[in-house]
Order: C-alpha cells, then sequence, then structure tokens
C-alpha cells in the first residue's frame, strides 16, 4: 500500500485503539513501540527521540488512580510478548505475532490472578469505579447541555445498561483495542526506523490462523454451561473472537468488490452506525464462512476466458 494508504491504515489502527474506553490509548502504544526501538536494530535518530518522548509521556499521568498503574503493566506484558515473539520470529507476519501477543499476555496475567485471586477482584473493582465514573460524567454533561427535565424517558437507564455492558465484556475490548496499538506501534517502528510502513500487510489480506475458530467454540460452550466467572470467560471470548471475524468479513467484502470507494467508506460507516448489532454480526458470519469456504479465492481466481 503506498504512502497516502499507508497513513489511512494507521490513522484506523488508531480509532480502533480506543476501543477500551478507560484505557490511556497512548501509553498501549508507546510502551510496545519503545521496547521494539530498544531492542529491535537499526536504531535511527528519530526513532530513539519518539522513544523518548513516549517514555515521558507513559511517565506522565496521575499515579494516585490504579488504572494508572494498570494499563503500563497491561501494556508492558503486551509489549514483552509481542518483542519476544518478533525476536523469535522476525520475517513473520504481524497479525500472527500479534494475536500471540494479546493471548500471551492474557494467559500471563490469567496465571497471576490464579496464584494471587484477590488481584483481580482489586482489578476489577478498578475498572467499574473508572467506567461508573465515566458513565456519572456523560450524564452530568447531558444534564448540563438540555436539562434535566428535558432528558428522554430512560435515557439514564440506557446509559447504566451500557456502562454495565462494557464493564462486563472489558477483557475483549482490551484484547481487540491491544491488538491495533500493537499494529500500530508495529507501522511506527518500520515507518520511522525502516522508512518502510508495509510491516502489517494490506487490510483485504487480512486473515488469521483457522484453528483460532475453536477458541470461539469454546466460548459459546462456555456459555451453554456455566455462570459465574466460565461465563464472563466465556462471553469475552465470543466478543473478542467475533471482532477479528467481523474485520475478517469486512475484508472479504473489500476484496470481492475490489475494494470501497470514500463515498463507500462513509456510507459503509454510518450503516454500521446505525445498524451496529446486525452490521457486525453480518460481517463476523462472512468471515466465519471464509474460514471453511476460503472465500476471496472466488475473487483470486477469475473464470477462464470462453
Amino acid at each position: 500500500m503506498g504512502g497516502r494508504g499507508g497513513w489511512l491504515k494507521a490513522v484506523g489502527l488508531m480509532a480502533a485503539t480506543g476501543l477500551a474506553p478507560i484505557v490511556n490509548a497512548g501509553v498501549l502504544v508507546a510502551v510496545p513501540f519503545g521496547l521494539l526501538v530498544t531492542f529491535i536494530p537499526p536504531r535511527t535518530r528519530w526513532a530513539l527521540l519518539l522513544t523518548a518522548l513516549a517514555a515521558a509521556f507513559v511517565a506522565a499521568g496521575n499515579p494516585a488512580s490504579g488504572i494508572w498503574y494498570l494499563e503500563r503493566a497491561w501494556a508492558l506484558l503486551l509489549g514483552g510478548c509481542f518483542l519476544a515473539l518478533s525476536l523469535r520470529w522476525p520475517e513473520g507476519k504481524f497479525l500472527g505475532r500479534g494475536l500471540g501477543a494479546v493471548l500471551g499476555a492474557f494467559l500471563s496475567a490469567g496465571l497471576l490472578f490464579g496464584v494471587r485471586p484477590g488481584d483481580w477482584a482489586v482489578v476489577d473493582w478498578a475498572v467499574r469505579s473508572r467506567m461508573e465514573e465515566m458513565g456519572r460524567l456523560i450524564l452530568q454533561a447531558v444534564r448540563t447541555r438540555i436539562g434535566a427535565d428535558a432528558l428522554p424517558a430512560g435515557f439514564e437507564a440506557v446509559i447504566v445498561e451500557k456502562i454495565t455492558g462494557q464493564i462486563f465484556i472489558f477483557p475483549a475490548l482490551l484484547g481487540l483495542a491491544s491488538l491495533s496499538a500493537l499494529g500500530l506501534a508495529w507501522w511506527l517502528f518500520r515507518k520511522i526506523g525502516r522508512g518502510s510502513g508495509e510491516g502489517i500487510g494490506p487490510f483485504r489480506e487480512f486473515r488469521f490462523n483457522d484453528q483460532l475458530v475453536w477458541i470461539l467454540i469454546l466460548g459459546f460452550l462456555a456459555l451453554l454451561a456455566s455462570s459465574g466467572v466460565v461465563e464472563r470467560i466465556g462471553v469475552n471470548a465470543v466478543v473478542f473472537m467475533g471482532g477479528l471475524y467481523a474485520l475478517r468479513g469486512v475484508a472479504v467484502v473489500t476484496t470481492i468488490t475490489g475494494g470501497i470507494s470514500l463515498f463507500g467508506g462513509i456510507l459503509l460507516a454510518v450503516v454500521s452506525v446505525v445498524l451496529a448489532p446486525y452490521a457486525v454480526t453480518g460481517a463476523a458470519l462472512i468471515g466465519l464462512g471464509d474460514t471453511w469456504f476460503d472465500l476471496r479465492k472466488w475473487r483470486a481466481s477469475p473464470p477462464p476466458e470462453a
């Protein structure tokens, strides 16, 4: 992809990194980027300068907030896993290393919480408190803007319901945001360190190991067979893999249709917002179908001429 396309790809990754609403997206990008520049040559002057700025950014903020430590600990765990995989398979495709790093970070955190189960309660409480505070700020801003009496009936209940839902699936949202953050960090590292932004490949080729479908299947089985902690793990597995399959579905459509124009992209974005549950579900089903039927090969192999 050319220069403009590369920058558009970076903007898309930056937007997706904001999926986890209470986590500082800049920290998720800055820590892995700094680790890559520090341990993988070449270390250009601009890369080192940007790393120094990233370090200053990561050190800023309010340490009195529990989230401050959590997001930096997660970013360090995530970046460390990605660095290890990049050193082991330097020529491997980004998506395989990125997914491996996200899954590795979750497994490492899971082992820690297994040894110290009380730590998960602290993390869950910190996330819940921050998101509930965010909900209160949103309601306060709306009341100030239009007046408490002008609020539609049930508006506050809808906000509370959405906040509660996001708390429940926060690990999945964090996983998707982390994958995007790694993509942006890798793109920056390649762009500044090597003068190339092609390290993550064109979007139309977005695909991952088909065996990951078992994570989705096990997630659904967890929903059917249990409740409590196992149910939450199942829901988050389904949401995380559903997001990946939705992206894969959009990549399939982009390939089959030969690309999407600017107007088509705007129209698709509007439809996705208005009909979000249906659009995401439809895209995920297409992506899931690509696992078994390799839908893009129809575009790649045109019929022979008569």
